[in-house]
């Protein structure tokens, strides 16, 4: 093991550029209850890109530098300035889920117990080579899973099955989501289908429909199609769901779902009064693919409601037997339900060349990249 590592940061400038650069750490020596992990494989997600970028004008990105020494700069306007103001100055680590070896262990009994093995941690700044995180965020995998095999093992696979716990603790019978064909809508749909979920899929594509419906997925509706209001609505009265997360976070869809759940409610006798259906309608608002603002079109009574969602609030909020009971599934089942796919492999230094930068953060559908930062 050598004595330093290199770790990725974002930094916004006072001047408008926002700054991606590699620097030279010493590897820590881990504390009592600590892991020392060599980072073998960690995924780029929409929450990354956010960190990441934020606001700054990706179009016009430029690399410079080479090997340790390349640094990926982006203007940012005068709104993003505003937005992100809270961040000049401040050099923030990146990378929010892992995989590796764990190579060194504080003296604890639980740190003890990793020693050797392969983790995965969901203890940010995870694109670096090494991370020294508290033992209690590891989850070792099982025999026979690599490190690549468990990089994603927290952030998509703990949305989903979170998307179900919420479902029924706020007493949901059924869901509906949007982006249905990235790998989380993918891992979602194995569970619903797993667990006798009723779920409603939005797509944007025809394909995207296809690759579903061939999953078995039964309710898959196109938002680009001519006929989409009417099919959203027959999938909603079929299923009963009362309850959307919505990964685009702008525009009309939301309000769209909304006023689908509201229809569909129309068609059940005693359902409807003055003030539109009783059931309560929600949308959760969990990502941020269209940055546009959120239009709503008041037309479905007065029993809704629209609003944020995150991971690490719902987990807060469920509390640790929950989040414990989720993490145990997620490691049984890392091969079949929560298995991840990849379309490519990079390092860190290609993490920040432009050319590269505009493919991954395109966040296209069914794309996925792993960061490999040992290569």
């Amino acid at each position: 093991m050598t004595a330093t590592y290199l770790q990725m940061y974002s930094t916004l400038s006072a001047e408008g550029e926002l700054r991606l650069d590699l620097r030279e750490q010493e590897i820590p020596t881990p504390e009592s209850n600590q892991v020392v992990i060599r980072v073998e494989a960690t995924p780029i997600n929409p929450s990354d890109l956010g960190v990441m970028f934020g606001w700054a004008d990706m179009k016009n990105a430029k690399t410079t530098g080479s090997g340790k020494d390349t640094v990926l700069s982006a203007p940012v306007g005068e709104q993003g300035m505003k937005v992100m103001q809270a961040r000049i100055g401040q050099s923030l680590l990146v990378g929010n889920e892992g995989a590796g070896t764990v190579i060194a262990t504080g003296d604890s009994e639980l740190a003890k117990s990793l020693d050797g093995k392969v983790v995965a941690a969901m203890g940010g700044g995870m694109y670096g080579q090494y991370r020294c995180v508290d033992a209690a965020v590891c989850l070792p995998l099982l025999p026979g899973c690599t490190a690549k095999d468990g990089a994603s093992s927290f952030v998509n696979p703990l949305t989903a099955l979170s998307m179900i716990e919420t479902m029924r603790m706020e007493g949901h019978s059924a869901l509906v989501h949007t982006a249905a064909a990235s790998n989380l809508g993918q891992m979602l749909n194995r569970i619903c289908m797993d667990d006798g979920v009723e779920l409603v899929n939005i797509v944007r594509k025809e394909e995207q429909a296809q690759l579903l419906k061939g999953m078995g997925a039964k309710y898959v509706v196109n938002s680009s199609s001519e006929n989409f209001m009417e099919e959203l609505i027959d999938a909603i009265h079929a299923t009963g769901a009362t309850l959307a997360f919505d990964a685009t976070g702008g525009g009309t869809l939301a309000s769209t779902i909304l006023s689908a759940m509201e229809a569909a409610a129309a068609r059940t006798p005693g359902a409807y009064s003055i003030y539109g259906s009783v059931k309560h309608k929600q949308v959760y608002l969990y990502g941020g693919l269209d940055t546009s603002a959120t239009v709503l079109t008041r037309g479905y009574g007065m029993a809704w409601g629209v609003g944020g969602w995150l991971l690490p609030n719902f987990l807060a909020r469920a509390g640790m037997d929950v989040a414990a009971r989720l993490r145990t599934r997620v490691a049984n089942e890392l091969k079949t339900t929560f298995a991840s796919h990849y379309t490519d492999e990079i390092s860190l230094v290609e993490a920040l060349q432009a050319e590269i930068v505009e493919h991954y953060n395109a966040k296209s559908t069914g794309k996925k990249i792993l960061l490999c930062p040992q290569k």
